[in-house]
């Protein structure tokens, strides 16, 4: 054998034997990132041929929202057959959904930042892969403490819905942009609603932990859909920022941009009145006016998917062509009007409570939907950050109305927590009215009073970070 044969023999040889060497797991991660960075050829991006916004794609955006919103709700009609799993008080069994909620706010203000400077289709999916991959402790474990680490942990890596919105506001036209991010928004929606359903009914019949085990199917469907027809769409501010001036740049967009600003204290108000209803109801079902069962108040939930489903034919034909604020100034009108009735015949007959349901959901969706297509279209190149900037309000608006509606439920009763909420949409009024359409200063009605949108032909971003 010549000595040239022998070397590559000898080279063979030695990468075989490094490949044996290596420990497995450092192999099988190599493997997993390799196939989650490669693209299949139908969604490549190519500068010359620019993907167009389907309705089929705005529906999977919409269907990786529901799913992976579910993963921070299971466990919230479930609580108290885990916590006799465990072995455990229902107290100590609450700090899971209580987790949950922290992880995911957590993942907000750190993970979807990012969105701005890398591109989103490999950052999606490994999100959506690893917490699928870490979902399977929550299957199998039967420590608490550590059910309740990995529950933090999935729940910070769950921000794919608000990946998806900052995403259709770069990619769906002017003139059906509300429409798009209403059928996102909804997806988002069901994420809350129908896992506390589907929780009740399976944990009734079977075990459940069978609830896991299925929400892990459904993000390994979730990853696959993602994988086959997600477009690779490139980075959306490839700058040089460093990653914490990124994280301060979030304030710096709050304090330029006015309507940033006041869509921020609008969806404080108008989520604090939300919070407050769906939190105070479940003291009301359960007392001895209704006496309804905990599957029954599950099932009250089910009442929310009205509103869903009437919300993008809405968006369609108001919001995408008026102004936002006349939108958000009906939304308030609806959910006044529901507030007002149910506060005040709710503990009469559960008419009123179901007509305040449908009333509150659909007018804090529209004008929040109506709020998010005008701030996404101020920041062109940093529409992660201003979703970040919105969401976080939102998540202090459900702090503020949970707080506020235990205790005044609690001193007061039902009526004393709706006059709380109606308060609050009183602030909300004042916030939406501060400021004209055509203002561009930050308050004041000048520039006309009309309600037409002017930019359904031509859009001109405002600014940029």
């Amino acid at each position: 054998m010549s000595n040239h044969n022998t070397n590559d023999f000898q080279q063979v040889t030695l990468e075989r034997v490094e490949i044996y060497e290596r420990p497995l797991y450092k192999t099988l991660w190599k493997r997993a990132v390799e196939v989650l960075n490669w693209t299949t050829p139908n969604c490549r991006y190519s500068s010359a041929v620019s993907f167009r916004f389907s309705t089929s794609l705005n529906l999977l955006f919409g269907l990786a929202s529901t799913l992976t919103a579910a993963n921070l709700y299971y466990s919230y009609p479930i609580l108290n057959k885990i916590a006799d799993d465990f072995g455990v008080s229902y107290e100590k069994a609450a700090l899971i959904p209580t987790l949950a909620q922290a992880g995911y706010g957590s993942g907000i203000l750190l993970l979807c930042p990012l969105g701005d400077r890398v591109r989103v289709r490999p950052f999606v999916l490994s999100l959506v892969a690893l917490t699928a991959v870490v979902w399977i402790c929550l299957c199998i474990t039967s420590n608490l403490q550590l059910f309740c680490a990995i529950t933090f942990i999935t729940s910070f890596t769950t921000v794919t819905p608000q990946l998806m919105l900052p995403l259709v506001g770069s990619l769906a036209p002017p003139a059906r942009r509300a429409t798009a991010f209403s059928i996102v928004f909804a997806g988002l929606m069901l994420g809350n609603l129908l896992p506390r359903v589907l929780s009740g009914i399976v944990a009734e019949y079977t075990a459940w932990r069978n609830i896991y085990w299925m929400a892990l199917g459904l993000q390994g469907l979730l990853v696959a859909l993602l994988w086959l027809f997600m477009p690779d769409y490139p980075a959306n501010d490839p700058g040089e920022m460093s990653y914490f001036a990124m994280l301060w740049s979030i304030i710096r967009l709050v304090t330029r941009y006015p309507v940033l600003a006041y869509g921020c204290l609008m969806v404080i108000f108008s989520n604090a009145v939300f919070a407050s209803y769906w939190t105070t109801l479940t003291a009301l079902l359960s007392s001895p006016l209704y006496n309804y069962s905990s599957l029954e108040i599950g099932l009250f939930a089910l009442i929310g998917i009205a509103p869903l489903a009437l919300t993008p034919p809405y968006s369609r034909v108001v919001i995408d062509r008026f102004v936002p604020n006349l939108s958000v100034g009906l939304g308030l009108v609806y959910a006044l009007i529901g507030v007002v009735v149910g506060t005040y015949t709710g503990t009469l007959s559960i008419a009123g409570i179901v007509i305040q349901a449908i009333a509150i959901d659909f007018g804090v969706q529209t004008a929040s939907i109506a709020y998010r297509s005008a701030i996404y279209t101020t920041t062109p190149n940093a529409r992660n950050r201003t979703n970040v900037a919105y969401t976080v309000s939102a998540f202090a608006g459900q702090l503020m109305g949970t707080s506020v509606g235990n205790h005044l439920y609690a001193v007061g009763g039902w009526t004393r927590a709706g006059a709380a909420s109606i308060g609050f949409l009183g602030a909300a009024f004042a916030v939406s009215l501060a400021r004209g359409p055509w203002e561009t200063q930050w308050i004041g009605w000048r520039g006309g009073l009309s309600m037409r949108r002017k930019d359904l032909e031509l859009e001109t971003p405002q600014g940029t970070v």
